[in-house]
């Protein structure tokens, strides 16, 4: 994902083009100091969650192609059929500009499928295939091992299944794993988002939820999730939604109420089609698409944050 300076525009749709990193926004006011989640009201392991991130990490950077990505994939598949009432599997092919041709899957879990009204949570499960940030030259050429930026969201996803299949939800829930994020040229468009891309193209009848949350770089120890801003524009009651959850549990510290700026992310091809989901992210990560993105700058802690705020706002429906 990269961020943009550009002001927003839509026409039905948001209007998307590519510009360069700045940060902005406007300040308001912090709510007040709230008492955390007590250890035994917690449903979300955070110890468990930062499990499953040293888990993905063992198998290499999930790059497209690699033996890694496959079986990185082959695990979340049975991972999710052990917790899920259904798993579905999106299988496909992608050229890329320059030919190359890359194996993909989306991998959808879902909950109480049934039910009419649904909530989408979802991440991406791949790395990048460069590590174009890094200082040198030689690790620029290297794929990211994608900790932060790949695998805490997908420990999050990981770890509300693991709530949902203890205590069911009274809503239904599709849990999301989408592929290709993170492969191509952000400045150009070109390559990126591949997975959220297709699965809107290919969405199953059954599609409709009532408003999705993406979660993406959410492990690093002093994350800040400031309001992302084709969110904040696209689906404003989500997140007062999310936000108002995270302050009623005491991590106001965590979700401050300010305007970040726009970012290309798997929210965005949702958005575009009309859903109302949006990106809980702390762009502001040092060792973003770099050699250095490993597994210990990745917190238990903050893992225990969102996934206590991504599972109280679905028992709060």
């Amino acid at each position: 994902m990269t961020s943009f300076s550009l002001p927003l525009r839509r026409a039905g749709a948001l209007l998307l083009t590519a510009a360069t990193l700045a940060c902005g926004g406007s300040e308001a006011s912090e709510t007040a100091e709230a008492t955390p989640l007590p250890l035994s009201a917690r449903e979300f392991d955070g110890e468990a969650a930062m499990g499953y991130v040293r888990r993905q990490m063992a198998f290499g950077p999930r790059v497209p192609g690699t033996a890694a990505h496959r079986q990185t994939a082959d695990w979340l598949v049975a991972e999710l059929r052990a917790r899920a009432d259904t798993v579905e599997v999106q299988s496909w092919t992608h050229r890329t500009a320059d030919g190359k041709q890359l194996p993909m899957r989306n991998i959808i879990a879902r909950f109480n499928p049934t039910a009419t009204r649904r909530v989408l949570y979802l991440a991406h499960w791949d790395s990048r295939p460069v590590a174009e940030k890094s200082l040198s030259a030689a690790a620029q050429a290297q794929p990211t091992p994608g900790a932060n930026d790949g695998a805490s969201g997908v420990a999050i996803l990981l770890g509300v299944a693991d709530a949902l299949k203890a205590k069911p939800a009274n809503v239904g829930v599709d849990l999301l794993f989408v592929d290709g994020e993170d492969w191509g040229n952000f400045d150009t468009d070109t390559d990126v988002l591949i997975g959220s891309r297709y699965f809107v193209a290919n969405r199953p009848a059954w599609f409709a939820p009532e408003f999705g949350v993406l979660f993406d770089l959410v492990g690093k120890p002093d994350s800040r999730f400031l309001y992302e801003t084709y969110s904040m524009r696209a689906a404003p009651e989500v997140i007062q939604r999310v936000w108002t959850t995270a302050q009623r549990l005491g991590y106001a510290e965590y979700f401050p109420t300010r305007e970040y700026q726009p970012i290309t992310d798997d929210h965005l091809p949702f958005i575009e089609q009309g859903f109302k989901v949006i990106d809980v992210i702390d762009l502001n990560y040092a060792y973003h698409h770099t050699t250095e993105d490993t597994e210990d700058k990745v917190s238990a802690a903050t893992l225990q944050v969102v996934g206590d705020v991504a599972v109280a706002v679905l028992r709060g429906l």
